[in-house]
């Protein structure tokens, strides 16, 4: 269908999210478009409603009671906009469904399997069980273990190009006889990645074309020295847009209602944030937390690669966080005494009531300790993935490959000017500062860079809305959806704590000067709200370096933001003292620097 963007003067849209259902209403006031009323319900794809329109139904009714407009006749929404009555348009975005759950095979355990793990996990999969031709397993219990398994995805590999293929070919026989049936959508083909021996591609394609949706894609392991991730990394995140989003229950109902095309919500995210990049030429980070995954977006001088954690999440994969983040680094970000069994419990009930809230403010700091090594970890899986030019193929030799170099990756935080947070934990953040503290310390940004988040998690919205009318999307992305929390400066070496680190010069509107000198290992909060403007001289000493070299100051006009220009003299890497008292204490004065929780 095609709508010409003058005609649209009332928008609808909606994002379907693993734990919430948002809806909003763009309108055209005057010669602007603005954001207007939002309305949010639980999202419906679990028992008893096992329908995703059920709680697109009832965001919509929030939506007419707060703005007054009547959107919905029954279940039909009301077209085109008239006075007080219906909508021009209706857009929507989902990721209902939970994250990414795939199954590995390869021909050695220790080897081909082994890769095909790491290329999944790269990938964002939860991996739930291997299989290889040596894993002791008989032939019927490996297909039974395929049948029971229920994954979205299966990735196989194995042997080198020109080797033999007589095993690779042995374990797709395995999948064929077990007919696997997806986790989502039961009556469609699950997809099956083939990354193994070229030599093997023929008789990988007779054995599964009938059974299952094959992909074929270079050889995880070329040669027995050579590890080859990209290609299957790629595919199967392609894949996991195309197929696993699109088989939540109710999905297919739902597409009947909405005007173009329902897009992924990691990919409507990433439009909006390639979209800005482009138009102001800047190199952007941006972050979407959600329940279930964590996806990340990046433009590096024009290089746009989205990555999605479908295992890093604050509901449905809490308990992977906990997992590949390790129980210790959790609780590093912790400000105050917790046994860590009792920490394990409260993110296991989190885990089996996924939608609840924190309700006291100690469940508010766990929440968001476990948000900062969702985001670190999601952020480490994307530099691992930002990597060279398009159709570049990095190969990286065994003795490299738990290593993450920084010459390798595109994502450059020196170059870095614009840092957007996305997500509940972000968005709806008692305090923005809160917000801009969970970025700082996750991604650590280094010299001066400007930090935002989303006001009320709409980039998904006006990513899809793109497609339709960039022009609007821009223009309520701008004015409504970001919120500039300020700019943040920070020394990009390490020292030692209380030596003397830099010489602050700010000089206000009106020409008031500020001037402080600030040790090493500290937070500090200079106020400056969106509306001023301040000239800022930041000058290391002779030992330390704020990204242009040791010593070498940043004079600088900067915009102010709701929280203030940040000072981080903390270093990078950012390192927390191992001892509880003292890590302690550091949290709490940090927190109180930015004044992040009430005293």
């Amino acid at each position: 269908m095609v709508h010409d963007p003058k005609e649209l003067k009332v928008i609808l849209a909606t994002d379907c999210g693993s734990t919430t259902t948002k809806a909003i209403l763009i309108e055209k006031k005057g010669e602007e478009y603005r954001q207007t009323y939002r309305g949010e319900a639980p999202t419906t794809v679990e028992a008893p409603f096992e329908d995703v329109t059920r709680g697109v139904l009832n965001a919509f009714t929030e939506l007419e009671e707060l703005s007054g407009r009547k959107i919905l006749e029954g279940e039909r929404i009301l077209t085109p906009a008239q006075d007080n009555t219906g909508v021009d348009i209706y857009v929507s975005t989902s990721s209902a469904g939970g994250g990414l759950q795939m199954m590995v095979a390869g021909a050695v355990k220790t080897m081909s399997a082994e890769s095909a793990q790491r290329a999944a996990l790269g990938a964002g999969a939860i991996v739930t069980s291997i299989i290889a031709s040596n894993d002791q397993r008989l032939p019927h219990e490996r297909i039974e273990l395929i049948r029971q398994n229920r994954p979205d995805m299966i990735l196989l590999s194995g042997g080198t190009d020109g080797g033999t293929v007589t095993h690779v070919v042995e374990l797709a026989e395995y999948i064929a006889a077990a007919n696997p049936k997806a986790r989502l959508g039961t009556t469609f083909k699950l997809p099956v990645v083939y990354a193994g021996n070229r030599n093997a591609r023929e008789k990988i394609h007779q054995t599964l074309e009938d059974r299952t949706v094959l992909h074929i894609t270079d050889n995880i392991r070329p040669t027995l020295e050579t590890e080859n991730l990209l290609p299957a990394r790629q595919k199967i995140q392609e894949l996991f847009l195309e197929h696993v989003m699109a088989h939540a229950p109710g999905y297919k109902k739902l597409m009947t209602w909405t005007s173009t095309p329902i897009m992924p919500t990691p990919a409507a995210v990433g439009a909006i944030v390639e979209d800005a990049a482009k138009r102001h030429n800047i190199n952007i980070i941006g972050v979407d937390i959600g329940g279930a995954t964590t996806d990340v977006f990046s433009v590096f001088d024009g290089n746009f690669t989205r990555t999605v954690s479908a295992n890093l999440g604050l509901s449905y994969s809490v308990s992977n966080v906990l997992a590949e983040a390790g129980v210790e680094n959790i609780m590093r970000w912790i400000p105050f005494d917790i046994a860590e069994a009792d920490l394990r419990n409260r993110i296991k009930n989190k885990m089996i009531r996924p939608t609840t809230i924190p309700q006291l403010l100690e469940e508010l700091k766990i929440e968001q300790a476990i948000a900062r090594e969702a985001l670190r970890l999601a952020f480490e899986q994307h530099k691992s993935l930002a990597v060279g030019l398009k159709g570049v193929q990095k190969v990286r030799d065994i003795s490299e490959l738990f290593l993450v170099r920084e010459e390798e990756t595109l994502v450059n935080m020196l170059t870095l000017d614009l840092l957007i947070g996305s997500g509940g934990v972000l968005s709806h953040a008692p305090r923005r500062s809160q917000a801009m503290m969970m970025l700082i310390d996750a991604f650590q940004p280094k010299g001066l860079t400007r930090i935002a988040v989303d006001s009320i998690f709409m980039m998904p919205h006006l990513g899809v809305l793109s497609s339709v009318h960039p022009e609007a999307a821009q223009e309520v992305f701008e004015k409504d959806c970001l919120v500039p929390l300020g700019p943040c400066i920070s020394v990009v070496n390490e020292g030692r704590p209380g030596e003397a680190c830099l010489e602050v010069k700010i000089t206000r509107p009106g020409g008031k000067e500020i001037k402080d000198s600030i040790p090493f290992g500290e937070l500090w909060l200079y106020p400056l709200s969106t509306q001023e403007e301040a000239d800022i001289e930041v000058s290391p000493t002779r030992q330390f370096d704020l990204g242009k070299g040791k010593g070498e100051s940043i004079k600088k006009k900067v915009q102010g933001g709701v929280v203030g220009l940040v000072i981080d003299s903390r270093g990078r890497p950012l390192r927390l003292p191992g001892d509880r008292a003292k890590r302690m204490e550091l949290l709490m004065r940090w927190a109180r620097a930015l004044d992040a929780y009430p005293r």
